[in-house]
C-alpha cells in the first residue's frame, strides 16, 4: 500500500514539473521557468498581453519580438501555450521539381 502510494505521488510530482504555462496567465516567474525564456522575453510576453491578450500562436508571434515559427515550437515544447493550445507549424505544401517546369506543346 505505501509503495502505491510513493508511485502515485512520483507521478503528480512529474506531471507538475511539466505543467503547462499559458503565456496569457503565466506570471514572470512561470515564463522564466520555461527553457529559452529569459528574464527579457517574459518581459516583453507580458508587456505585449497588457495591450490585449494573444488570440493565438500566429498573433504571440507577431507581437513578441524574436518568436517566430522555430522559436515558437521549442517553446510549445517546454510547454508554453497560448489559450491552452500548443504550437502547431502551418502544413506547407511540398515543391515538386516537375511542377515547376512547364508542359511542352505536342508537335504537330
Amino acid at each position: 500500500m505505501f509503495k502505491k502510494f510513493l508511485a502515485a505521488t512520483a507521478m503528480l510530482f512529474a506531471f507538475a514539473s511539466f505543467a503547462a504555462v499559458d503565456a496569457n496567465k503565466g506570471s514572470a516567474a512561470d515564463l522564466d521557468g520555461l527553457k529559452g525564456v529569459g528574464p527579457a522575453m517574459s518581459q516583453r510576453i507580458i508587456d505585449a498581453r497588457k495591450e490585449r491578450e494573444f488570440k493565438d500562436w500566429p498573433d504571440f508571434m507577431q507581437r513578441v519580438k524574436g518568436v517566430k515559427e522555430k522559436k515558437a515550437a521549442k517553446l510549445s515544447a517546454e510547454g508554453l501555450t497560448v489559450n491552452g493550445q500548443a504550437f502547431s507549424e502551418p502544413a506547407t505544401a511540398p515543391k515538386s521539381a516537375k511542377a515547376d517546369k512547364p508542359a511542352k506543346a505536342p508537335k504537330s
